[in-house]
């Protein structure tokens, strides 16, 4: 039997989502609580995709098989009683064998969040401390850039090989409360550090290390050495998929 989850995560508490050895991460703590209810049979989780350490999860999405068939407020309570409170699952469904978390979803939301404003210690592992002044204006003009189709290798991280770094954005835009700007990022997918280094490269343009309205000429170069830096992961959150 094949299920479908929507779940939520404090990605501060986290090595990341995917697994690894000897560390703390989301998908590790799904495992382990979803094979010890499947009778101690490994079950094997798959997400709509990865977040690194310190990106949190408003909306994430995932699959597995498990060889029980559970009712769904049972399952749904199991996982949520056998997980830390720095996860939670609020949707549990069942779905047909051909559906994958990653490969059927059509986009993704991406929020990015700065405070530029007073050095806020109680959000400091939820909101990047960037304190000081932005030009709202310069970031609305230049955010519009990267809405199309186009190819994302400046803004990939160095450590994501890939060769088709092909996306097509559908929105991105800036929304400000007092102190705080909203990033607002939409597209059919994302690659390693994309919307960090997207972020980051509007900050660099800001502060003056990156010629004003440059992005469609750091696009067409395809290359990370002409983009601005990666912005901190406590800022994003991934806020929703959709299918």
């Amino acid at each position: 039997m094949r299920y479908f989850i929507k779940f939520s995560y404090d990605g501060s508490c986290f090595h990341g989502y995917q697994i690894q050895p000897n560390l703390r991460t989301v998908q590790g703590e799904l495992e382990k609580a979803l094979s010890y209810i499947n009778g101690k049979n490994r079950v094997i989780v798959h997400a709509s995709g990865r977040t690194d350490l310190g990106v949190h999860a408003r909306m994430q999405t995932a699959t597995f098989d498990l060889d029980r068939n559970i009712p769904l407020y049972k399952l749904k309570m199991a996982i949520n009683s056998n997980i830390g409170d720095d996860i939670h699952v609020y949707s549990v469904e069942i779905v047909s064998s051909e559906f994958h978390a990653r490969f059927s979803s059509v986009s993704k939301e991406y929020n990015y969040y700065i405070n530029i404003g007073e050095y806020d210690p109680i959000n400091r592992n939820y909101v990047y401390q960037y304190n000081r002044p932005l030009d709202i204006e310069q970031l609305k003009r230049n955010i519009k850039y990267y809405i199309g189709k186009h190819d994302f290798r400046s803004f990939v991280s160095a450590e994501d090989i890939r060769e088709n770094a092909i996306r097509e954005m559908f929105d991105a835009h800036i929304e400000v409360d007092k102190n705080i700007i909203k990033f607002v990022f939409v597209a059919d997918g994302f690659l390693k550090y994309q919307v960090r280094n997207m972020v980051g490269t509007l900050l660099s343009i800001c502060e003056g290390k990156i010629e004003d309205l440059s992005i469609p000429k750091i696009l067409e170069l395809k290359d990370r050495t002409t983009a601005g830096r990666t912005a901190p992961g406590e800022g994003l959150y991934l806020e929703r998929v959709n299918y």
